[in-house]
């Protein structure tokens, strides 16, 4: 078995590691509160509180952000692994997840981690070692 790679890339993903965790920090820091995506992104759905526009201009960033690092660095080449079918349904088992382990990588796994959350570390291993089985099941089972 040889190794793809063109999918190494140690300093673009430290980078953006870094990037996440500072992101997480100022939230945190500013508002007090976690920057899970999907308790926010649940919040516009399902607004209750006062800090709709907060939650709304959280969600807006998330999504320009790629689109201004795509201007500035050049069209990246997207390389698809699978099928608009796929992606979704992966998407919507992904959301599911989120619901059934109350929280997300970000909330899990980049805030809670950070806090010696042991509920967060036991959703992030969870979530680590499904994920680490689906992509050992799709490519090396499954073909």
């Amino acid at each position: 078995m040889s190794i793809d790679w063109t999918h190494f890339t140690p300093w673009a993903s430290l980078s953006g590691g870094l990037f996440i965790g500072l992101a997480a920090a100022i939230f945190v820091l500013l508002n007090g509160k976690i920057a899970g995506i999907s308790g926010i992104v649940a919040g516009l759905l399902h607004p209750t509180g006062t800090d709709w526009l907060e939650r709304f201009c959280f969600f807006i960033g998330l999504l320009l952000a790629p689109m201004l690092y795509m201007l500035i660095a050049g069209s990246p080449k997207i390389d698809w692994q699978a099928s608009p079918t796929v992606t979704g349904i992966a998407g919507l088992i992904v959301g599911f997840g989120t619901r059934l382990g109350s929280g997300c990588t970000s909330g899990h796994g980049v805030c809670g981690l950070s806090r010696l959350s042991p509920r967060s570390l036991v959703a992030t291993l969870t979530f680590m070692a499904a994920g680490f089985a689906t992509v050992f099941v799709i490519r090396h089972l499954l073909g």
